[in-house]
């Protein structure tokens, strides 16, 4: 049996600046991985399974496994296996489910680039990094983001990534309300689709002077998130007066995310949002320094 970490993906900030001919949306964001997220396990069986576990699999449970984007990510490397003259065995995987289905931290995108690392270990298939990447951008725009698992910039649709050498770790914590926001509503909601790309990155191992500039960019799908969401505004408030520093919705939602002075600071912030919130989804956690 092997495993891979699926970290969740944390969109620092998400600048809107453009639209292409075939409807996709142009960005540029900043973006972060933590040590809060799903897990996957995978090993070689008589025929292909699938099953799912942990505290946020009942949000999926009753989801065709067909349309699952783990299913998707194993028949997908499969079929490139296959092209390449392979024969890949069956595999029985399994999906430990940590973080909320849909809520804008990559949860489905993190476990299909997790999947597709796992099982070029396990089929020992070692395609090229661009043939990967061409595989995770076909299963959705922000899988290749998660299979580079590291912090950087993503422009384009999401493909083109510039890795970022963040000299430190934000601690933060992460709250979803349980309400699901479409992502295309949220798109389709966007007043201004021509936006400025993000300023220049600043010195990243100036903590301070980083979040000052953070504080300077944007989430473009934030107000239109808010719009059909107003539950995402509480998130807000409430990350705030629990002393987060920074708050900002994460792609396009609905999990907002509070940057914290120290892991201290978030662990109890995060304590107190499960005592008023219990409805919620709440999580203290760090961000990766790489992959």
């Amino acid at each position: 049996m092997l495993s891979r970490d699926a970290p969740a993906k944390i969109n620092l900030a998400l600048h809107v600046t453009g639209r292409r001919a075939d409807g996709y949306h142009l960005i540029e964001s900043l973006v972060v991985f933590t040590d809060l997220g799903d897990r996957i396990s995978a090993r070689l069986a008589g025929h292909d399974g699938f099953s799912l576990e942990g505290p946020e699999a009942g949000a999926l449970s009753a989801e065709d496994a067909q349309g699952n984007l783990v299913v998707r990510a194993r028949e997908a490397l499969r079929e490139a296996a296959r092209l390449s003259g392979r024969t890949p065995a069956p595999v029985a995987i399994t999906l430990a489910k940590h973080l909320p289905v849909a809520s804008g931290i990559g949860g489905g995108s993190a476990d299909a680039a997790a999947t597709l690392k796992l099982l070029c270990d396990l089929w020992d298939y070692r395609p090229e990094p661009d043939e990967l990447a061409r595989i995770a951008l076909k299963l959705g725009a922000d899988v290749p983001m998660c299979l580079f698992g590291r912090p950087l910039v993503a422009r384009g649709i999401g493909e083109a990534l510039e890795p970022v050498d963040l000299g430190f770790g934000l601690d933060l914590v992460i709250v979803n309300p349980r309400i699901g926001v479409s992502t295309p509503a949220v798109f389709s909601a966007l007043k201004s689709r021509e936006n400025d790309p993000l300023p220049a990155l600043p010195d990243l191992r100036d903590r301070d002077g980083f979040l000052g500039w953070l504080e300077a960019t944007r989430n473009d799908l934030e107000p239109p998130a808010l719009g059909l969401a107003p539950e995402i505004g509480a998130c807000l408030a409430a990350l705030k007066s629990s002393g987060a520093r920074f708050a900002r919705m994460s792609g396009s939602g609905a999990s907002c995310f509070g940057v914290f002075r120290d892991a201290e600071a978030a662990g109890e912030a995060a304590q107190r949002l499960r005592t008023d919130r219990p409805g919620w989804f709440v999580a203290a956690t760090r961000t990766l320094a790489d992959g």
